[in-house]
């Protein structure tokens, strides 16, 4: 049990809200001793399950096993915000700097496209993921942010392809009525899903092709054509690592990726006169343009989930046990739940739950495969996987076919980034370019009228 204020909630931790819904699933097919397979995945997350899905369809007599230390969909893939959408993790212009605009551009469709073969997925393998494709809407709610509105259309106009366009007051509340938006950003190439559906339903698929998924069995190593687990080595011909924000407890990895909390609370279902209050009949993602933002969905069942950084990192890299979460973040959470909606004021929290996303120095997501060693990866989304893991596993995929594809020549592809600093400078780094951004939304809320340097100057130290 935690409190939001004076109230409690009836549920905290558990992994996520969605698992409490529809059940959390009991782990089958242990790994029972060494094995031998075409390809070892390590990770049962989109990523991993992505993957395994289109090389059976491509190959189906290859032999596959996913190696998952607890079940499929326990990580990110199960405790997301539901936001199937086409960001370029990074943006769009150091890719444009570095690759060029055309091969930017191709990326940022790649992307587009990819939230509708998620959906036509579904669709054809029967998996009811509660797939509402509604769009997305950045809501400016001072005259900072609104002036941020002005940046992102400058930046709109250059990306044309990432379909953004300007919304103003009236038009941003037509959507959402947001108490206090000043205007905002929509774009179109975005769906509301329950996470934990599609990794089940996504998992049952897989399993039904023949990929073997052994839960409760946990790498401790990757070598070239070896997964070292607690319950024996799998030797492979491929082996992949698809574990983002559990990247850091595998032998070696330890500075990789930086696992980073995000944290959740979900309501009551709203009565109909609330929603009436506050429209949102499209079921577009919500987000602000605060510098330490949030983000929303509507549920399918009538509920507000809303979601935020609570503490950002944990020292170490160490990451969370089993989705628990502070009782601060729950009213941090809850407090900016009932700014955005006074209507949702007297609904009680049903549940908080926090997860940890994989990030790379430079905040740019990847996928790679090495030939030579057998080795792969994929991940590195910073909050925005749940459509990039499916181009990610169409592109491994194709690499491990040894395809030369559109897909295996996007600029993701095998790129490398420095690793993180040792701590304690990590630690310190991340939680005081937190503190920097908590700091202008602060003074920016107060009526400072432009973009706090200090923010830009925290851009610019951590890579975004």
């Amino acid at each position: 049990m935690s409190r939001d204020g004076d109230r409690e909630i009836a549920t905290t931790g558990g992994v996520s809200f969605w698992y409490s819904q529809i059940g959390r699933p009991t782990p089958t097919d242990v790994l029972d001793g060494p094995a031998d397979a075409d390809v070892a995945i390590v990770g049962a997350g989109y990523t991993g399950l992505w993957l395994a899905y289109y090389l059976k369809r491509a190959r189906p007599e290859l032999s596959i096993r996913i190696l998952e230390q607890e079940f499929a969909g326990y990580g990110a893939s199960g405790r997301n915000g539901g936001w199937l959408t086409n960001t370029i993790t990074g943006g769009q212009d150091g890719y444009a700097a570095e690759f060029g605009r055309d091969a930017t551009r191709a990326f940022q469709l790649a992307l587009n496209d990819t939230v509708d073969e998620v959906i036509a997925v579904t669709e054809r393998e029967g998996i009811d993921a509660e797939v509402r494709k509604g769009g997305s809407l950045l809501v400016a709610r001072n005259a900072a942010q609104l002036r941020r509105v002005d940046a992102h259309v400058r930046h709109a106009e250059q990306w044309p392809e990432e379909g953004y366009a300007r919304m103003s007051a009236a038009e941003t509340v037509e959507r959402v009525r947001v108490d206090g938006a000043l205007g905002g950003l929509w774009q179109p190439h975005c769906a509301r899903i329950h996470p934990a559906k599609l990794a089940q339903g996504l998992a049952q698929v897989v399993r039904g092709l023949g990929v073997r998924i052994h839960d409760k069995t946990r790498v401790e190593r990757i070598t070239p054509h070896q997964a070292v687990t607690d319950r024996g080595i799998v030797s492979a011909t491929h082996v992949i690592r698809a574990t983002e924000g559990f990247t850091a407890a595998l032998a070696g990895e330890k500075r990789t990726w930086a696992p980073l909390n995000s944290s959740m609370i979900i309501t009551q279902p709203l009565p109909p006169k609330a929603w009436e209050a506050i429209g949102w009949q499209q079921y577009d993602t919500l987000e602000d343009l605060s510098h330490v933002y949030s983000y929303a969905q509507r549920t399918l069942d009538g509920r507000i989930a809303i979601g935020g950084r609570g503490n950002p990192y944990r020292w170490g890299s160490r990451t969370d046990n089993d989705g628990d979460i502070a009782a601060s973040t729950v009213a941090a959470l809850a407090a900016i739940l009932r700014a955005w909606f006074p209507a949702a004021r007297d609904i009680p929290i049903a549940h908080g739950w926090s997860g940890v996303l994989g990030v790379p120095r430079n905040w740019r997501a990847t996928v790679g495969y090495d030939p030579s060693t057998g080795l792969g990866w994929g991940g590195g989304y910073v909050g925005t996987g749940v459509a990039a893991t499916n181009l990610a596993g169409r592109t491994l995929a194709e690499l491990i076919l040894a395809e030369d594809t559109e897909r295996t020549r996007l600029p993701w592809v095998n790129q490398q980034t420095r690793r993180w600093e040792p701590e304690p400078l990590r630690w310190l780094g991340i939680h005081g370019i937190y503190k920097a951004y908590s700091w202008a939304d602060r003074r920016e809320a107060r009526g400072g009228g432009r973009t706090s340097v200090i923010a830009q100057l925290a851009d610019t130290i951590s890579g975004r």
